[in-house]
């Protein structure tokens, strides 16, 4: 159950009105950096929780307060919009540069919401659900929520640089703070299921199972001759504290794939109905006879 507030979580104002900056802040509601995305992902997380509750409570906790984060970007994109031209007709009267693109602002912001802030990125593109990740492994989703919060954070910092507006950068700077604990928020979780030494994720699998060799090696692809570069990850102790890094030059050890031919239900080519070992012995055959000939002739 879910409860509100008729007063926001932090004052919004907006001392100059600007659509075109109303609609860089629709990223931080419906882009992939943005509120929506958060408020969700902790959401899903928290119903799928398995396990100690106080964590199911924390990101239940966090994912209603990045609620109140979108109803103040929500209301921020509403003050940017006042004022904003409700006639095209007027502003291709101005300029016709101007008018073709409403000089930055998003159109549906008036031909869709009646100045109103939309479940969109900054580009018009409606917010993607696959963006979330809910694995019901805490540890994993707990560094899948810092990459979050952290990219959040980024978009606020360039947007609070992209306005000089006083209350636009006032409320940009409390979503930054805010990012700032979530961050450390996820990390403590991480920290109180065994950090670095609960790597790798799941730490429930055997890695008896694993190739061996393979687990902390670098398989580096690079066909130059001057070397794979030294790195933290090439040499000396892995993170976990489980093994060793080393470098394998990759090498191509699963041999050519052979597929059978095609089902003929599914009404592929006559031609592609010839077995592939059928087709390697013709052409090997015509090769042979070739080179034959060849040698007759030269005789």
């Amino acid at each position: 159950m879910f409860y509100h507030d008729r007063e926001l979580q932090y004052k919004v104002r907006v001392d100059k009105p600007n659509p075109a900056f109303a609609r860089m802040l629709q990223q931080a509601i419906g882009g992939i950096e943005g509120e929506i995305r958060v408020c969700l992902q902790y959401m899903f997380q928290a119903w799928g929780q398995r396990g100690p509750a106080k964590y199911r409570n924390m990101l239940l906790e966090t994912g209603t307060e990045e609620m109140a984060h979108i109803e103040m970007l929500a209301t921020a994109v509403a003050l940017n919009l006042e004022g904003a031209p409700m006639s095209m007709q007027d502003e291709f009267a101005k300029d016709k540069m101007v008018g073709a693109i409403l000089g930055g602002m998003d159109p549906r912001h008036i031909i869709s919401s009646g100045q109103a802030a939309l479940a969109t990125d900054a580009n018009g593109v409606p917010f993607n659900g696959s963006w979330i990740v809910g694995s019901g492994n805490l540890v994993a989703d707990m560094y899948a929520n810092v990459a979050a919060e952290s990219t959040g954070r980024v978009l606020a910092t360039r947007l609070w640089e992209m306005t000089d507006d006083p209350g636009m950068k006032d409320f940009l700077s409390f979503l930054i703070a805010r990012d700032t604990m979530h961050q450390n928020q996820w990390m403590a979780v991480i920290e109180e299921n065994g950090g670095l030494g609960a790597m790798p994720i799941p730490n429930s699998f055997p890695q008896s199972e694993e190739v061996q060799g393979f687990n902390y090696a670098f398989v580096s692809t690079f066909l130059g001759q001057d070397g794979t570069p030294a790195g933290r990850w090439t040499s000396g102790p892995s993170i976990d504290g489980k093994g060793e890094f080393h470098v394998e030059k990759a090498m191509p050890l699963g041999g050519i794939p052979v597929l059978a031919t095609p089902d003929p239900r599914g009404h592929a080519q006559t031609e592609q109905m010839t077995p592939l070992g059928s087709i390697i012995g013709t052409v090997s055959d015509k090769v042979k006879g070739t080179l034959s000939g060849s040698g007759s002739h030269g005789e």
